[in-house]
């Protein structure tokens, strides 16, 4: 892979990938234009981490809001948040994968804020001309993907990874909620429930959050 066939894979701008590798954002223009060329155990070490970050969907950071980009529809200014989703799809295209806590919404486990701003997605680059959409990834394996009430969203499982690799950035209040009621509603088991080995240690703090989650 190239440098820009990693960037845009990860669904990066030049400035997001230079920030996530802490690169000279100069160095990656130069890199992706030509003007000079990567050392090759560089790119080995790049790949390396960009495919385990493809796997982890890791973000680096949430978006800032940038005026010249579109707007997507106001969360406040809807009733219920699946009707606000799918004007945010009308909006942004029928191809995009809702992810994180917009996933939970379309699960029915977590009912969202009133002050919305990040709408959490996968899909192409066209998203990069709207304000508030994270992209954790381009692609996504369908087996991953349900689809309820005209809108597509990543399963329980896929949610609760994302959620785990991002959780620097990420407000765990709408992942604690789903899981909790997860756990209340399957006779107080976790069970069926999976995440990799290395979120093993972070899913079982999440799971002993979502056991006390109602009595806080």
């Amino acid at each position: 892979m190239t440098i820009r066939e990693m960037r845009v894979e990860l669904g990066d701008t030049q400035s997001e990938f230079a920030d996530r590798y802490h690169i000279p954002f100069r160095t990656i223009q130069n890199w992706e234009t030509g003007v000079r060329k990567p050392p090759e155990y560089i790119v080995r070490l790049l790949e390396r981490q960009v495919k385990e970050d493809l796997v982890n969907r890791r973000t680096s950071a949430l978006p800032k809001y940038d005026p010249k980009k579109i707007d997507l529809p106001r969360r406040e200014n809807y009733i219920g948040s699946l009707s606000w989703l799918r004007a945010v799809q009308d909006c942004i295209g029928k191809d995009v994968v809702f992810a994180l806590d917009q996933a939970l919404m379309c699960q029915g486990s977590f009912g969202g804020r009133n002050n919305e701003y990040v709408v959490w997605v996968y899909g192409d680059e066209s998203l990069d001309r709207f304000n508030g959409v994270a992209v954790l990834g381009r692609k996504i394996s369908p087996f991953c993907v349900l689809e309820k009430n005209g809108l597509r969203f990543t399963d329980l499982n896929r949610t609760i990874s994302d959620a785990l690799a991002n959780e620097s950035i990420l407000d765990m209040q709408g992942i604690t909620e789903a899981v909790s009621r997860y756990y209340f509603s399957n006779g107080e088991s976790f069970e069926g429930l999976a995440v990799t080995p290395e979120y093993q240690e972070a899913f079982e703090r999440l799971a002993q959050d979502a056991k006390s989650y109602y009595d806080s």
